[in-house]
Parts: C-alpha cells; sequence; structure tokens
C-alpha cells in the first residue's frame, strides 16, 4: 500500500487511524453482522452512533444546550438558501465578501430579500480580510454574513466582525474543528464536513434554539425549514448514515490528539513551517497578505503559469498529491488540514527547496 500527502481542498485528507478503523468494521460493525452502509438509520445501533457523534461534537466545541446540532444533506451550498429562507424575516441581511462562497451566499440570498454587500476584499482578489470593526450595519437587518476561512484564497478572519449586535452567521467549512470557537458568538455555524472533518455529502449546522421556527418564509420547503430537522433529531429522512459515522469517528479522534486547543498548536506549528519558507524563498511566493493567512489553506504562486504546471507535475510524482490551485486563481495551493502530519509539510517544504534549487 502506498499513502500519498494528500493537499487537497476538498474532499480532503482523513485521519488514518480513522480510515483503517472503518476498514476492520466494514464487514460487521461491532457484532450487527452488516455494515454501517447497510443498516437502518431507525436501528438501535446507528442512533449509539448519532448520539455519540453528537455528544463528541458538544463536548469539543462546548456547544450551549441552547444550540441545536443538525447533520443536513446538501453541503454548505444549500445553506446558502436556507439561512435566508429561515431568517430573513425583514427580508433585509448584510454580507461580508471575502472569498467566491461568501460572493455565492451573498447572491443566492438576493433572491429572498435585499441582501447587502457592506464589505469585501475583491479589489485585491480576495487576498486580504476587510477591516470589519466599523461596519455599515442595516438598522434591520435580520443577520450578518461571513466565510470565516476562505478556502480557494487562502485568507481566516482573525477577529469577528463587529455586528452591532446583529446576529452572526459564519460558514467555516474550511476551519471547521481546526480550532477553539466561542459558539456563542454565533447565530449559527455551519460547514461542509468534506474539509476537515469526513467524507463528502454533508453538513453541520449548529443553530440557536430561538432561530429554528416555523416562522420562516414563505413557500420554503419543509426539507429546507431547520425545524424539521430539529424536531426529528436530523433523521426526518434518511441522514447521510456512514458520514455520520465516519464524523463520529473523527471527533473521537480529535479529543484523543487532545482537543481543539491542541490542533490549533499542531496547524499554527504545520503552517510556520511553510509560510516562514515562502517568505525566504526567491521562487515561490504567498498570496495572502501575513495579517489574514489561514492555517487551513496556503495558495503560493512563482509568477510563471508554465513553472507552476511543472511544480504541480513534479510534485505529483514525488508522492505530493493534489497541489494545484483552484482553476479560477491559478498557481498552487496546499490545504493542511488537522489531519496531514507534520511530516507531509515538511516534506513539501524540502521538495520545494529542491525545486527551488533546480529551477532558479
Amino acid at each position: 500500500m502506498k499513502r500519498v500527502y494528500n493537499f487537497s481542498a476538498g474532499p480532503a485528507v482523513l485521519p488514518e487511524e480513522v480510515l483503517k478503523e472503518a476498514a476492520e468494521e466494514m464487514l460487521d460493525y461491532r457484532g450487527t453482522g452488516m455494515s454501517v452502509m447497510e443498516m437502518s438509520h431507525r436501528s438501535a445501533a446507528f442512533q449509539q452512533i448519532i448520539d455519540e457523534a453528537e455528544a463528541d461534537l458538544r463536548d469539543l466545541l462546548q456547544i450551549p444546550d441552547n444550540y441545536k446540532v443538525l447533520f443536513l444533506q446538501g453541503g454548505a451550498s444549500q445553506q446558502f438558501a436556507m439561512i435566508p429562507m429561515n431568517l430573513m424575516k425583514n427580508r433585509v441581511a448584510d454580507y461580508i465578501v471575502t472569498g467566491q462562497w461568501a460572493k455565492k451566499a451573498w447572491q443566492e440570498a438576493q433572491k429572498y430579500g435585499k441582501a447587502n454587500k457592506i464589505a469585501s476584499s475583491e479589489d485585491k482578489t480576495f487576498s486580504y480580510i476587510p477591516d470589519c470593526s466599523d461596519l455599515p450595519i442595516s438598522e434591520d437587518a435580520d443577520y450578518v454574513y461571513i466565510c470565516e476561512n476562505n478556502t480557494i484564497y487562502g485568507t481566516k478572519y482573525k477577529t469577528l466582525p463587529n455586528t452591532k449586535g446583529k446576529l452572526l452567521v459564519a460558514d467555516v467549512s474550511s476551519c471547521f474543528l481546526s480550532e477553539p470557537m466561542d459558539v456563542e458568538k454565533y447565530g449559527i455555524i455551519y460547514g461542509g464536513v468534506q474539509k476537515n472533518i469526513g467524507p463528502a455529502g454533508m453538513v453541520i449546522s449548529i443553530v440557536r434554539e430561538d432561530l429554528i421556527t416555523d416562522d420562516v418564509l414563505e413557500g420554503t420547503p419543509t426539507m429546507l425549514k431547520f425545524k424539521t430537522h430539529a424536531d426529528a433529531g436530523s433523521m426526518y429522512n434518511t441522514p447521510n448514515c456512514y458520514c455520520i459515522y465516519i464524523c463520529g469517528k473523527v471527533f473521537k479522534w480529535l479529543k484523543k490528539m487532545g482537543g481543539l486547543q491542541a490542533m490549533k498548536e499542531r496547524n499554527e506549528e504545520k503552517a510556520r513551517i511553510l509560510y516562514d519558507y515562502l517568505d525566504q524563498s526567491k521562487l515561490f511566493r504567498g498570496t495572502v497578505e501575513p495579517a489574514s493567512r489561514s492555517l487551513m489553506n496556503v495558495p503560493f504562486v512563482t509568477g510563471d503559469k508554465e513553472m507552476d504546471a511543472k511544480f504541480v507535475k513534479e510534485a505529483k510524482e514525488a508522492g505530493l498529491e493534489n497541489l494545484k490551485g483552484h482553476r479560477s486563481v491559478g498557481g498552487m495551493r496546499a490545504s493542511i488540514y488537522n489531519a496531514m502530519p507534520v511530516e507531509g509539510v515538511q516534506a513539501l517544504v524540502a521538495f520545494m527547496k529542491k525545486f527551488e534549487e533546480e529551477n532558479c
């Protein structure tokens, strides 16, 4: 068996320990004589899986009792519509646009009301997080929306926006569980799990209970109401059972690793190794303003498209996979999520040094 270092932005690297456990249980989950892929979501065995997953997630994030944890399908992109459908009572919301996913969410919200773009970093190709200390928050805004970590552009909010008392909604897909966070500062936190937690096909939404009501926009489908899923314990319809199972194993792995503070320290170490090299390299340069750098997604370029392509090709041959940047920006991007070992980042930097020596 040959494992590569996988720098994919999502679906992304998973802990090897979790994959081995899942492999061992594939044909017979804990004496049930069947795979989790085959079992009824109404079975006692699966109820235990989803209950333990929620309990471990609550423990990791210290989620208060007045927040519901929802395991939903449709990915993070479906939340672009689900959030305004459930929250836009005044038909007004404020959006801070710091990348492609925040922009798509803002565009989707325009279908349901007045979506104000109150700040943006598009003027410099989303290479920074704008100053959000004194924003023109709309008096009648139902919420303020951010994408906390921008996967494509490699930026991260280091300080949450001053929402002036308005509800904060955050897409945390690519930084979910990478560090501790204060859940009470948000009305809704959600993230697609395929980047930093599990396999593709699910989004986890953490929603404050007072936001879960039947008072939604007229015409909202039953499946797009938070209350539908909250009332049914995330099992109104058949959930993504296997994804919940794997996420549950990742939650246990995170706890075993020391929890989110330990993961933050580990992630800071990995990012520092890569950023320190980029800051002194004569061939490669990072594309993000230092104050806005993400710990999870690190984009970089040589400044020459042919050289970038050569690097990606030779890196792949060296067992360093999925380093090509997003099609909208080009260059390279190393996604170094929780499950990426420090050895993977060290191997990447060693290869980059060798490549630089050979091509400068």
